[in-house]
């Protein structure tokens, strides 16, 4: 774990170092110590991504759909020896056990097969005409795309980028986190090296406002996909907007846990606790306002707390580790100003609350219960490792308060009620939905959410498609 790869921009086939342009410092979010200098974009690197990507994406739309199935199977399977590797700078810029780092390294590998099959399944259709006329509808790759990716997956996050995008026949220029930029560099080196042209997707790294404002300038980029806070996907989009660029939102969610008393209690609390806690709380799909059936509340309330009671915290390097740091400074001060809002508002602090340490940004894993409404964690996503545990009277009061917020990203079930989760699959506000489980993603089924957790969908055929604009091509004979 002492060894961090030499940090870089990909533009065009040149390698800009760190002594070649201006840096910041990466951090350990462990000791909070920096560990590498991460070289900034020009504007003039970030014109030549754009040129790269331009010449790249005439190139790449050309290649046959068995040559670009080859090309990122080659790809993925560069990604699976080198997991150890890549998720082992994960964990030191981003804070994750090593396990899980390494997981996450795995399912991009994962994604990027399926991905690469798909390249073989973008059919168009040839509709019904009388003899003489043909109609076909044809479907042909957007363009060059410009991808935006978060920190808490450095990996997943910038393969959900680019994997839909080359699959489509696309170019991409993608600006990883700067917080986290090794993680995403990996997995773009392994595409290249496994032949990938390197003008066919770029790496950038900079001001995140100005490498933004720069690339949706261009009317080379042709669609925008983006990862992180819902603020920033509405700024995005309304500079998407000025160039009428097709975009994909995946922005930020509050997950509701609807629980109720016939559910298999003991279960829900091992997943979900497990959920709650993995990467230290700060994913997306977070399972956060746990509303549970009042006849359980206190069985499910007392089990949740000694589950979180119990997790090991510490460095991600440990193997005894079960949730690192937060991944920068601005975590915990988070945590700390909302649990203290609820507290003050009337709710019952029954587990953690506190830092740890004072060497990186650890924070002791978190339960609320009893949050009124009114207290701002009920109202904004907390993005960290607190659990949100409130009684409810029954199903209609647990929809309802699933449903108050204008986010919908993922939403969580518990019951053994066949008939109830039937009705919950149909009312509840969200763009996946996990019933007697904690997974909501798979490389097959896509990923996204509706109201302000965003819109369009990563992963799956779905993925593809939207880096994909059809064409209807009416002949006569």
């Amino acid at each position: 774990m002492s060894d961090y790869p030499e940090l870089r921009l990909l533009v065009g086939g040149e390698v800009i170092s760190a002594s070649a342009r201006e840096t910041i410092d990466v951090l350990n979010p462990a000791t909070g110590e920096a560990i590498a200098a991460l070289p900034l974009a020009t504007a003039a690197d970030l014109d030549a991504a754009l040129e790269a990507a331009k010449t790249g994406f005439a190139k790449w739309r050309k290649t046959s759909a068995d040559e670009r199935e080859g090309v990122l199977r080659r790809g993925a399977a560069l990604i699976r020896e080198r997991s150890k590797e890549i998720g082992a700078a994960i964990t030191r810029e981003q804070g994750k056990p090593l396990k899980e780092a390494i997981g996450e390294v795995i399912y991009c590998a994962m994604l990027l097969e399926f991905y690469a099959g798909e390249c073989k399944r973008q059919y168009g259709r040839t509709l019904v005409r009388p003899d003489g006329q043909r109609v076909e509808v044809r479907h042909e790759p957007v363009g060059p795309v410009a991808g935006f990716s978060a920190w808490n997956f450095p990996a997943l996050n910038v393969m959900r980028k680019i994997g839909g995008p080359l699959a489509a026949g696309c170019s991409v220029v993608v600006k990883p986190s700067e917080e986290t930029p090794a993680g995403g560099l990996g997995i773009v080196q392994a595409l290249i090296d496994g032949g990938v042209p390197a003008e066919v997707c770029q790496v950038v790294f900079g001001v995140p406002d100005e490498v933004s404002r720069h690339l949706l300038a261009s009317p080379i980029i042709r669609k925008v996909t983006f990862t992180g806070s819902t603020a920033v996907g509405k700024h995005l989009a309304k500079l998407a907007a000025e160039d009428m660029k097709r975009t994909t939102m995946e922005l930020g969610g509050h997950g509701p846990v609807l629980v109720f008393k016939d559910a298999d209690i003991d279960k829900a609390l091992d997943i979900m606790a497990g959920a709650k806690f993995r990467n230290a709380g700060q994913v997306c799909v977070s399972p956060t306002r746990f509303l549970v059936e009042e006849d359980v509340f206190e069985r499910f309330r007392d089990g949740f707390v000694e589950r979180a009671k119990a997790v090991r915290v510490g460095d991600g390097a440990d193997a005894a580790t079960q949730m690192g740091p937060m991944a920068s400074a601005r975590g915990p001060d988070g945590i700390q100003s909302k649990v203290a809002d609820a507290v003050e508002r009337g709710a019952k602090l029954s587990a953690g609350g506190n830092r740890i340490g004072n060497q990186g940004f650890f924070h002791e894993p978190t339960v609320l219960s009893e949050v009124p409404l009114d207290a701002t964690i009920m109202n904004e996503e907390p993005f960290g490792p607190v659990a949100l545990i409130n009684p409810m009277k029954g199903e209609a009061e647990m929809v309802a308060e699933a449903n108050r917020l204008p986010y919908g990203l993922a939403a969580y079930a518990w019951t053994q009620d066949v008939s109830r989760r039937m009705r919950l699959a149909s009312d509840i506000e969200a763009g996946m939905i996990a019933i007697n489980a904690a997974s909501v993603s798979a490389a097959d089924a896509p990923f996204g959410g509706s109201k302000w957790s965003g819109y369009g969908l990563e992963d799956g055929a779905e993925g593809v498609a939207a880096c994909m604009q059809s064409k209807t091509v009416h002949e006569n004979a």
